[in-house]
């Protein structure tokens, strides 16, 4: 039997795109859940894993030429992964590329604005004291509006993100994507996008992984503690 990967993970969007390439790839694995309100990001035998602290992350034990390999940051996972096993990376060198370069653009630009659009828009005004800043929400909701028209001017253009075939790029952005709502955004206007958010949502891969572990997600805005290890003084 093969060893399975170890997946360092807990239930966020940046969780989800691995949990949600490991259903849709098929691959054993074992879960080590990383706590993230409690802190356990900081211990050392997980920062070996991932010097910088974040997760998800992972370790196969069958890496390149059948040695273990420990990989951090959730692109260069789906790109491994997808080598690895073949699949959800395109067929041709036009339609890799064409999954690379969304897929960054949810590494360089979807993910670190939704991510700061939740931040202000959620957590911030929460903190003791309450940091409810109206330039910052601004900021962070309008610019994530700005990248989800973009995504829904190249869905009016193709069943999936990169083409026609799903990829690591549609598993990459559909996790923040999906939490819409809470970046205070709107699909009256993004049919594409909405069409898309329930095709990719409908796939059980996709529903399995977005599952994974769903009881532990808390409601920050709850738990002053969580939020203090989070948003406090960077260790």
């Amino acid at each position: 039997m093969t060893d399975p990967i170890e997946l360092y993970y807990w239930p966020t969007p940046n969780g989800w795109k691995i949990s949600i390439a490991l259903e849709e790839m098929g691959l054993p694995y074992e879960t080590r859940l990383v706590d993230i309100g409690a802190g356990d990001q900081f211990d050392p035998a997980f920062l070996k894993v991932s010097p910088n602290n974040r997760m998800p992350a992972i370790v196969d034990p069958h890496g390149p030429d059948g040695a273990p390999i420990a990989i951090f940051e959730s692109g260069a996972i789906l790109q491994y992964l997808a080598r690895k096993t073949g699949l959800f990376h395109g067929d041709t060198e036009r339609a890799r590329i064409a999954v690379d370069q969304w897929l960054m653009w949810q590494m360089g630009g979807l993910g670190p604005m939704a991510g700061q659009a939740h931040h202000f828009l959620q957590y911030a005004p929460s903190l003791d004291p309450p940091q409810d800043l109206p330039y910052a929400k601004d900021r962070y909701r309008g610019e994530t509006a700005r990248l989800y028209r973009v995504l829904d001017r190249q869905l009016a253009e193709n069943r999936f993100v990169a083409g026609a075939a799903f990829s690591i790029a549609d598993m990459a952005i559909w996790p923040w994507a999906s939490l819409w709502e809470k970046q205070e955004q709107t699909l009256d206007d993004k049919p594409h996008m909405a069409r898309w958010l329930d095709e990719v949502g409908a796939r059980p891969g996709v529903r399995s992984g977005r599952a994974h572990h769903a009881g532990k997600r808390g409601d920050l805005t709850a738990d002053r503690q969580a939020r203090e290890t989070l948003f406090g003084k960077p260790r």
